[in-house]
């Protein structure tokens, strides 16, 4: 509960002030700096009641708390408070009648004053009453809220925040706060317009000028559902050269003035394809009318179903297919992709489909104002169909009749910072609370999808699209064996490590082929920079280069605008340095080893180069060659450009990282080639096989989806990994069924729910002691059950930006035991989710 106390004037003399010093600034008071200082809290917001320093003087009489509502409010704050079960952190306040003003509602963000300063701070309404939210304190005594922002979100996601909040380790308030947008907070493009809008019964005008008659003739002509309009646009509507004629019949009662909040931002759909260009919509087929049949009959009730289908299926046109009986039904749509890898090509076909019903896209690559007028557009019912990235599960839409997943096993879909959710999971719950169905789809899903839907236990529907819905083959893979083009042919000198190409002959011959051929090609190493590891020639000195934050190897990057022309840069704490010249161990010759992206790119330049292959096949930086990156692509738009001048024929060959391993359809594209596809076998992380099939068949996916014949080399150092072998075959559930028997015997996840807490802090000393003091009580909340405690130990990186950092993890048959041991210790408060504590539930990665 929020208390005001009564303070007292202070009986302190006044101190003397010393002769010729210089006067000391007087700070305002609380009440000035709360209205006056904190711009942040109250950017945007109409503050409609004031907040005194003290509600109480000693001889003010009780007000009257007529016409009053309170209201419990989730501060946006991690507060949390020992010994509760729900609302951690709701703190309960007075709303006062104010006259002509809507009643507040469950859902609504408002400002609170907060603590003894009265602080202004953003919170949500969970819930709202009269005096007996105030429970054991005098209603007299609680604080009135200060403002209402005039945002608010439906009660369906004032729901789906209290299970986010209990099933994450959350405080309320920060996961209340995750589902609005800052933009929409700070009202970011808001701008207050004045609109004109007709009259209804129109009036009747007499004694009117020709010119003034003839615009009024044409404004009773246009029909009612386009007022309000601007008087500028109402001018254009009526063929008026000036808005003089409009402000005549304003002032003579014709129009009504009226004022509106709107958000501008600039164009209608930002950085999607036009719809000229978008393909018409497409004949099912067999399989996917079955599909759309049984999902269809799902609608209108709370059900989870996995669309497994391979690449190029069209599991996005049975998305499209069910949303258009959603809609007609009455009902809203959510469409989750992740991040802005899916959304220019996937948003613009919904955006092209759904025009008439209007459609919100949201992601990293929207500009705030953007992304502020396409949340108002899905929370006023201007956009039926949400389409976007993570975040878009928290979308203000209401009636949702659908909720579907693309691309369900994306790792993108996880929260790495407060509150660490899966998008996937949440989507789950959301269609739980709203009462429609899931739809998770996917060409590899993840483990935890298909134990679901396919193991001995399944709980979900599943719905197969095993051919692409083109009719074409799946493309052809072959596997290169690096390891073998790396040894020396007999009685001959190894070359030097780094000359060794990372082109094999193979891969170098069918690019040139396809170039020839005018067709284009994508090559994917999924590690950017120029090399992963610098150090002495001599093995006796093993001076190698590291981060002097981290326990990582810095990477080089190279760049014209960088000194000498490269720098070495951690991908952990981003810290730079400049590239030694010689080792500072034994002052010897350095040696670079390994490649990224850059160093590939030189070498497709210098292989293809025009005095080599001719013009029709050269590859140049910029011109027919793209790379594509974290260190490439600044912005969304960006990325946008890439892509688009790819699918012009600008661009014959895009290099890049798992950027551009899923949901691009390339028609032009016939060949693939994927270098060190086996890299992410070496990572210490129990997915890590799962992960190499995952990159491997999708990216593989983009070949062959026109006319011509798709062709994917692979190169890997251990080609015989089961991983990658099946990956070639086009085996998903062969390696799924595999890998779900070695997790089972292992005790991994899905066979077992899994939870980790990570320590750090500055000091080794207190980062260990803390996790060995979370263990212990993890250990006794467990005790008697059938979970498991592993650990203290340190991290796969223990230490990362200066901090040590070590892990618990904590393992259970159920989701329901893993929370009953957190839980324990949460309710005692010792443990919570800050700056130097992070509680991961179905942690995606254990690095």
């Amino acid at each position: 509960m929020a208390v005001l106390k009564t303070t007292s004037a202070s009986t302190t003399s006044p101190r003397p002030v010393a002769p010729k010093a210089t006067p000391r600034k007087t700070l305002p008071s609380a009440s000035t700096r709360r209205q006056d200082d904190d711009d942040s809290a109250w950017s945007g917001i109409r503050r409609v009641y004031p907040v005194p320093a003290s509600l109480f003087e000693p001889d003010r009489p009780p007000r009257s708390l007529d016409g009053c509502t309170f209201v419990r409010v989730a501060v946006e704050r991690g507060i949390e408070r020992a010994g509760l079960l729900r609302d951690w952190n709701a703190l309960t306040y007075l709303v006062e009648p104010e006259a002509g003003s809507t009643p507040v509602e469950r859902g609504e963000l408002v400002v609170v004053p907060l603590g003894k300063g009265d602080t202004p701070t953003r919170g949500f309404v969970v819930e709202t009453g009269g005096p007996e939210l105030a429970g054991e304190i005098d209603p007299q005594t609680i604080k009135p809220i200060a403002g209402r922002t005039g945002a608010r979100i439906p009660p369906a996601l004032v729901d789906l925040g209290s299970w986010l909040s209990e099933y994450y380790i959350c405080p309320l308030g920060m996961a209340m706060a995750t589902m609005v947008p800052a933009a929409v907070k700070a009202g970011t493009g808001s701008r207050r317009v004045r609109l004109l809008q007709r009259p209804e019964p129109v009036p009747e005008l007499p004694d009117l000028t020709p010119k003034v008659r003839e615009a009024w003739d044409r404004i009773v002509a246009l029909p009612p559902d386009v007022f309000p309009l601007a008087p500028r646009d109402l001018a254009d509507a009526v063929g008026a050269k000036t808005v003089r004629e409009i402000n005549r019949l304003t002032a003579l009662g014709g129009l009504e003035q009226i004022e509106r909040d709107i958000v501008r931002a600039r164009g209608e759909t930002p950085h999607l394809p036009t719809p000229d260009v978008l393909p018409e919509p497409l004949n099912l087929t067999e399989h996917q009318r079955l599909a759309v049949e049984g999902l269809g009959g799902a609608l209108g009730s709370f059900s989870t179903h996995l669309l497994y289908g391979v690449t190029g299926s069209g599991k996005t046109e049975v998305y499209i297919r069910l949303i258009e009986r959603v809609l007609e039904a009455g009902k809203t749509a959510i469409v989750l992709v992740p991040e802005i890898s899916l959304t220019p090509q996937t948003g613009a076909r919904f955006v092209a489909r759904f025009a008439a019903a209007g459609v919100a896209v949201l992601h990293s690559g929207l500009t705030a104002s953007e992304r502020h007028r396409e949340w108002k557009r899905a929370a006023s019912g201007g956009a039926r169909v949400v389409v976007g990235a993570r975040s878009a599960v928290f979308a203000p839409v209401r009636d949702v009749g659908l909720v579907i997943v693309d691309e369900e096993h994306d790792t993108s879909y996880k929260q790495d910072q407060l509150p660490r959710y899966n998008a996937r999971d949440v989507a789950v719950v959301r269609a739980q609370i709203e009462g429609c169905p899931a739809v998770l789809g996917s060409a590899t899903p993840s483990l935890e999808a298909w134990s679901n839907a396919a193991g001995p236990k399944a709980r979900w529907s599943l719905w197969t699209l095993p051919h692409r819905a083109t009719g074409s083959a799946m493309p052809r893979v072959e596997i290169v064996d690096m390891a073998e083009l790396s040894r020396p042919e007999p009685g001959k000198k190894p070359p030097s490590p780094e000359r060794v190409p990372q082109l094999s002959p193979r891969l170098r011959s069918a690019l040139r082929q396809t170039l020839d051929r005018g067709e284009q090609a994508i090559i994917l190493l999924n590690r950017r920079g120029y090399s992963h590891y610098l150090c002495c020639r001599d093995r006796k000195c093993g001076w190698i280069l590291e981060c002097d934050q981290c326990d990582s190897r810095l990477v080089i990057h190279t760049g014209r605008d960088l000194p000498r022309g490269a720098v070495v840069r951690c991908h952990h704490c981003l810290s730079e340095q400049i590239v030694p010249g010689r080792c500072p161990g034994c002052d010897g010759p350095l040696l670079r080893l390994g490649a990224g992206t850059q160093r590939v790119e030189e070498e497709l330049e210098r292989v293809f180069a025009a005095d080599r292959v001719g013009p029709g096949a050269a590859l140049v930086e910029g011109e027919t060659l793209a790379r594509i990156d974290g260190d490439t692509m600044r912005s969304g738009r960006d990325f946008f450009h890439a892509l688009s001048e790819f699918a012009s024929g600008r661009y014959r060959v895009l290099l890049g990282t798992q950027m551009l391993a899923k949901g691009h359809d390339f028609p032009n594209v016939s060949l693939v080639g994927v270098l060190c596809a086996d890299a992410a076998l070496a990572m210490p992380d129990f997915r890590a096989a799962e992960r190499t099939f995952q990159l491997v068949s999708q990216v593989a996916g983009r070949a062959g989806r026109g006319a011509a014949a798709g062709t994917v080399i692979v190169q890997a150092y251990d080609p015989g990994a089961p991983a990658v072998q099946l990956a070639s075959k086009h085996d998903f559930e062969t390696f799924a069924n595999a890998e779900l028997q070695e997790r089972r015997e292992a005790c991994l996840p899905p066979a077992r729910r899994m939870a980790r807490v990570v320590c750090r802090d500055r000091d080794f000393e207190k980062a260990r002691e803390a996790s060995e003091r979370i263990a212990s009580h993890l250990r006794e909340a467990a005790e008697g059950s059938r979970s498991e405690v592993l650990g203290p130990s340190p991290c796969a990186i223990a230490r990362i930006g200066g901090y040590h950092r070590f892990e618990i993890l904590l393992l259970a048959p159920t989701a329901r035991l893993v929370q009953d041991a957190l839980q324990s210790l949460r309710r005692r408060g010792l443990l919570r989710s800050d700056a130097k504590t992070a509680v991961d539930v179905d942690p995606v990665s254990l690095m």
